[in-house]
């Protein structure tokens, strides 16, 4: 490797792999480069602290820088999710720090330890021979299902202080574990993988009976085709306003993103109303076409309304009524999950004993099953399921 102070410049020097210096590893790492072995002190402060940021995270330092380019969002990595070719000048430059990139991930402090020797134990760290070029090359060519940043990290992410926030510990549920409406499951999924192949794609409305899965089916297909480029942010309804910011700023991303507003309704005069409209009438399903609104209600028209709504002062209340009724209207796809009848509860019951091994007698089962169901208030995928996991708990 080149001597450590020119090394210390070149990396203070990167252009397309800037922002990896405000890495704490990193930045800890320029620290140590700058330092002289023969200033005793500081050399072992420097080597030191930079051997304990890189330990917090890994021990090969390699793995470790190699892993930082790889999910770094920088000007190439945005300018390669274009339509149009990436500037000549910005490939040379990104050629050029991989090559130092690499070069540099085979630091192995040698130099300290031997001018520390005998004065203090420093210890070691791994390092690899992973080809930064061929890699960066590979991770370019899958960036539409893995995406960058934060979105090749995370699946599920929400809205906090205008900025989107990743799940770190997202629910896992999958399609095989839900049992049940698999033909109103087969509907949302259709649009979907037309969404991934670039398709025009619907916004859906999931609506039905409480605990009938409609929230688990989305975050299901989320789980079941995140490594196809598909990912979620989960919006509340009062951030519904946010929504044109968070289009414009995922308008570039090569991913394909579900907008998800769970439990959604309104009062008839609830300003979020309007937001919610003009979404839906095109600004989402713009020509970007990256992005879908993904909704789940318990009301089929979204609208509280009451009966004192219908007799009061509006000169026009007929077409007022039916602008409040239309919203639901301007969701391309309606899926409705009912509440399922006995037949299918059991049967929901029944292979959910059998993903959970609950190996009880199929008549004394669905005499518990249904006894649950009475005093629970009613059936539901989501009461069978309660119901099976305290039977396997022995409850």
């Amino acid at each position: 490797m080149e001597t450590m102070p020119l090394a210390a410049v070149r990396l203070r020097s990167l252009v397309v792999f800037r922002s990896i210096l405000d890495d704490p590893v990193i930045a800890r790492l320029a620290w140590l480069l700058d330092t002289a072995p023969a200033d005793t002190a500081s050399a072992v402060d420097a080597y030191c602290d930079f051997a304990a940021a890189l330990f917090a995270k890994n021990d090969d330092l390699s793995a470790y820088l190699l892993h930082l380019l790889m999910e770094d969002e920088n000007i190439y990595m945005l300018q390669s999710c274009g339509n149009e070719p990436v500037s000549p000048v910005l490939t040379e430059c990104l050629t050029h720090e991989l090559a130092f990139l690499q070069e540099l991930s085979r630091f192995d402090g040698a130099a300290f330890r031997e001018a520390l020797s005998g004065t203090v134990f420093l210890p070691r760290w791994k390092n690899g021979e992973a080809d930064f070029a061929a890699a960066y090359r590979e991770r370019i060519a899958t960036i539409h299902q893995r995406g960058y940043g934060i979105f090749a990290q995370y699946r599920m992410f929400t809205v906090k202080d205008s900025q989107i926030v990743p799940v770190k510990h997202p629910d896992r549920q999958t399609l095989a574990q839900l049992p049940g409406y698999e033909r109103e499951r087969a509907k949302i999924i259709a649009n979907t993988e037309a969404l991934l192949s670039g398709q025009p794609a619907n916004n859906v409305l999931l609506y039905g009976d409480a605990g009938t899965g409609k929230s688990s089916t989305v975050k299901a297909i989320v789980n079941e085709y995140h490594d196809k480029g598909l990912r979620l942010i989960e919006v509340k309804k009062n951030q519904l306003y946010q929504i044109p910011d968070i289009v414009e700023e995922l308008g570039r991303n090569p991913l394909k993103f579900i907008l998800f507003i769970d439990d959604l309704s309104f009062a008839s005069n609830d300003g979020d109303f309007a937001a919610l409209k003009a979404i839906l009438e095109g600004s989402v399903n713009g020509s970007r076409g990256n992005l879908v609104v993904y909704a789940t209600s318990n009301r089929r028209h979204l609208i509280k309304e009451n009966w004192d709504d219908r007799s009061g002062s509006d000169l026009h209340e007929s077409d007022t009524r039916q602008e409040l009724m239309s919203l639901s209207a301007r969701f391309g796809l309606t899926v409705t999950f009912s509440q399922p009848d006995r037949d299918l509860y059991l049967d929901i019951v029944h292979k959910l004993a059998e993903q959970y091994g609950v190996d009880i007698p199929a008549e004394q089962l669905d005499v518990r099953a249904e006894a649950h169901a009475i005093r629970n208030g009613g059936r539901s995928p989501r009461v069978a399921k309660q119901f099976i996991e305290l039977t396997k708990s022995g409850i």
